[in-house]
Parts: C-alpha cells; sequence; structure tokens
C-alpha cells in the first residue's frame, strides 16, 4: 500500500502571519552564509551585528555566574534592574528607579510584547528598522508611516507628527524614535528632541525611544527625549549594539511611573511566554551597567572607530556619485544611487530591491534594499552596516591619530566592499556612469 501523508495545513495560519517573509536582516545574514559555503567571496554589509568584543570585565562576570541556574524573576533580576535604572540616571540625568525597569531576551522582544498590551496604533518615521513593522502586523496594531527629508537628515519633523495626530486627537498611539537611527546613522539635537517632546505632550502619544545605539553616539553627545517627556516616554535599550553583545540577547525597558500599568501587562505575557531572561547573562550584565573607567575607554576609541571608517566610507561614495551623508553614530550608511537611476534602468535594474540583489551577485558585496526599512521600492536607497571588520583586531590597533579608514588597522574587508561597489558603478565595462 502506498504511504498516507497528511496534507499541509497552511489554510489554519494565523492570517497576521500569512506571506510574512524572514525578518531581512537575518535573511541577508542566512543568504551570505550560503554563498560563502559555495566558495563565493561575500562581504557582510547587511546584518548590523557590533563587530567588537564584549568587554573583558564583562566576559569576566559571565565566567564567575555561569553556576547560576534558577528562574529569576519575570521583570529581571533585581540588582540589574536597579544597575540598569542608575545607568539612565547617571548618563541622562532620567528620574527612575529599578521598579521601573524590565529585562527581557532581548529589546525585540520587549517591542513586541508592547504592542500586544497597548492599543493603538503604530507611528513610523520612514526609513525605520526592518521589524517595528511586521511586529506591529502580527499582532493586529495598525500602522501610520511618517514621511523625513533626506535633506534634513530623515529625521521627524514635529509639524509631521502633529499633522497626523490633529486627524485623530484621542487616538491612541505609540512613536517610534529610533536615534541613532538605524538605517540612517543621523541622530537627533535637543532643539529637535525638545520639539518632538512639546507634540507628544499635547496629543498624550507614548513615545518608543529606541535607543540602543545611544552610547555609539560618535561624540558620545547623545540625549534621551525622556529628558523632556519623561511621563510619556518608554527607553528601549540593551547590551546588543555598544556592549558588543547581540548573541547574549538581553534588551531592558524603562517606563516612566504613570505606564506602570502597562509594564505590569507585559510582565503578565511574558510569564507566559519566555518566562524569564537567561540568568548568566543578567548577572554579567550587572557589571556592564554598572560602568566603569574600563568601559568608558573601550566606548570611547569603539566611538573613534565607527567615526573615522563611517566618514571614510562616505567620503568614498560621495566621490563616485552616491548621495550619502557622515553618520553621526551607529555603524550605518544609507546611500541614495539615484544619480545613476537612469543609467541602471538601461540595465534593467529598477527599484532598489534589483539594485542589492544586482550589486550582490555582481561584486559579492551583501546589502538590504531602502524598501525593507519602508522606502518606496522605486526609491533607489540601501543599508550599509560597515561592520565586516575585526572589531578586537581593530581595537588594538587602533589610536586617535590613525589614517582615516587605513586597510592596515583592520578594515580592509570593509573598505575592499566599498571599493567593489564604487568600481561597480563607474568601471569594468558596464558603462553605468
Amino acid at each position: 500500500m502506498p504511504i498516507q501523508t497528511i496534507p499541509e495545513q497552511v489554510t489554519h495560519l494565523n492570517l497576521n502571519i500569512r506571506g510574512l517573509p524572514l525578518s531581512a536582516t537575518l535573511a541577508i545574514n542566512e543568504r551570505c552564509y550560503e554563498l560563502q559555503q559555495k566558495g563565493r567571496t561575500i562581504y557582510k554589509l547587511g546584518l548590523g551585528q557590533s563587530p567588537f568584543p564584549v568587554p573583558l570585565a564583562v566576559q569576566e562576570e559571565l565566567r564567575r555566574n555561569v553556576h547560576q541556574k534558577a528562574y529569576l524573576p519575570v521583570k529581571g533580576l533585581g540588582i540589574l534592574r536597579e544597575a540598569v535604572a542608575g545607568y539612565h540616571t547617571r548618563k541622562q540625568g532620567i528620574d527612575c528607579s529599578g521598579d521601573d525597569v524590565m529585562i527581557a531576551p532581548g529589546s525585540k522582544e520587549l517591542m513586541f510584547l508592547l504592542q500586544m498590551v497597548y492599543y493603538g496604533d503604530l507611528v513610523i518615521p520612514t526609513p525605520s528598522w526592518v521589524s517595528y513593522a511586521p511586529q506591529a502586523h502580527i499582532a493586529g496594531r495598525p500602522v501610520r508611516w511618517l514621511e523625513t527629508n533626506p535633506d534634513n537628515g530623515w529625521r521627524l519633523c514635529p509639524d509631521e507628527l502633529e499633522n497626523l495626530c490633529r486627524q485623530d486627537t484621542d487616538r491612541a498611539r505609540i512613536v517610534i524614535l529610533n536615534y541613532p537611527s538605524n538605517p540612517t546613522g543621523y541622530s537627533y539635537d535637543e532643539s529637535e528632541l525638545k520639539a518632538l517632546a512639546a507634540v507628544a505632550r499635547k496629543f498624550r502619544i507614548v513615545v518608543l525611544s529606541d535607543e540602543i545605539y545611544g552610547e555609539l553616539h560618535h561624540k558620545g553627545e547623545h540625549v534621551s527625549i525622556a529628558r523632556y517627556y519623561p511621563e510619556g516616554t518608554i527607553v528601549s535599550g540593551g547590551l546588543s549594539k555598544w556592549c558588543g553583545a547581540g548573541g547574549w540577547r538581553l534588551g531592558t525597558f524603562t517606563f516612566p511611573k504613570a505606564l506602570g500599568k502597562l509594564k505590569n501587562a507585559m510582565a503578565v505575557i511574558a510569564s507566559e511566554t519566555y518566562t524569564s531572561t537567561c540568568a548568566p547573562i543578567q548577572y554579567a550584565a550587572v557589571k556592564a551597567f554598572e560602568g566603569g573607567d574600563d568601559i568608558e575607554a573601550y566606548l570611547t576609541k569603539s566611538r573613534s572607530v565607527l567615526s573615522t571608517l563611517g566618514n571614510h566610507l562616505a567620503s568614498r561614495l560621495n566621490d563616485a556619485g552616491v548621495i550619502v551623508g557622515k553618520p553621526e553614530g551607529g555603524f550605518y550608511l544609507f546611500p541614495d544611487f539615484s544619480p545613476f537611476k537612469e543609467a541602471l534602468a538601461k540595465k534593467g535594474i529598477i527599484g532598489s530591491t534589483a539594485l542589492c540583489e544586482r550589486i550582490l551577485e555582481d561584486t559579492g558585496v551583501a546589502m538590504l534594499p531602502g524598501s525593507v526599512f519602508g522606502r518606496p521600492e522605486e526609491e533607489l536607497t540601501a543599508r550599509i552596516a560597515y561592520v565586516d571588520f575585526d572589531g578586537e583586531k581593530v581595537l588594538n590597533n587602533y589610536t586617535t591619530n590613525s589614517t582615516n579608514g587605513h586597510a592596515d588597522l583592520g578594515f580592509s574587508s570593509v573598505i575592499t566592499a566599498i571599493d567593489h561597489i564604487c568600481e561597480w558603478l563607474t568601471e569594468e565595462g558596464r558603462a553605468l556612469n
């Protein structure tokens, strides 16, 4: 008798999930791995993973606590919550305590829980990180995109936010503010934050301030909007970007006391899903958030490295005719290839997805198209994560007097990748310029 098979029950998938692709940043990482397995030389400028090692003091704290195996409180280890609160008070002057903090296995998880418990629209400036909108879709929450202007550094304009809120003044809204920005590398100054805070207060908006790259502001001058709108701002952070510990999966939310019920509701869902965050990681994270001279020195050098490299790459792209500004924080560039639009179209390259696919195929350089960050498909933008280098080697070699972008420092792979893009645009017989 033939073996009977059970038909795939695809019709039983949740309608909010059906058709959703794998997160673009993770998908590009897997694609790079597949191509490398086939023998291709691939330059990984797609996934935004910190290249730097976890600070030694934090590594040592993890070793000392590897024996910790108990389930910890749902909201997080008490001493860690206090350390996170102390960090925000010390760095930004935010009035908070450990009771206002929640710990989770990554800030992404906390963002999803927030959308599960808060019944309202999610307002996202475009371009934005790739997972904000899909999370809202999964949770069944409406998304309102707000356009930004590249001439204004892709920053959210207070007037745009006010115009949206005036359409329905009583509507519940969460506005996501991510800065330094993924994908643009730009940030906000104090006057811009004060203006946005005034609009948020006027319309009782909940602001989710995603400050995961805050410590990587290239001048060390990050300012939290929570200074100016403390009663309505949730500050999101974690270890992944500034502490080089993405795979450790530890994220933090710091709530205003007025949103305590929101925090408690999120804890209820956490108790029924992930239970608690990895115990040894939480104990080690106490050291990271308590800081110290060694961690501050690590941050100072990391910022200088990223600024040096980012400025060098932006200049190289600009010289080749690409439009891109110099980054202010983090490790991203958001170049615009529109000066090559007509020439690219003649080659059948129309839109950001086709552009990135063709560059990957021809040069081995992996980038992400602007369309996955909420930009129109026809717009020829892309995100470059300039992290394809040995961060430990660079930190050991780098001094503030180092030649900008010098390959001997350990930047050779990422510099070669950008050179390949520029050469692809202008040389190799392609006549794209």
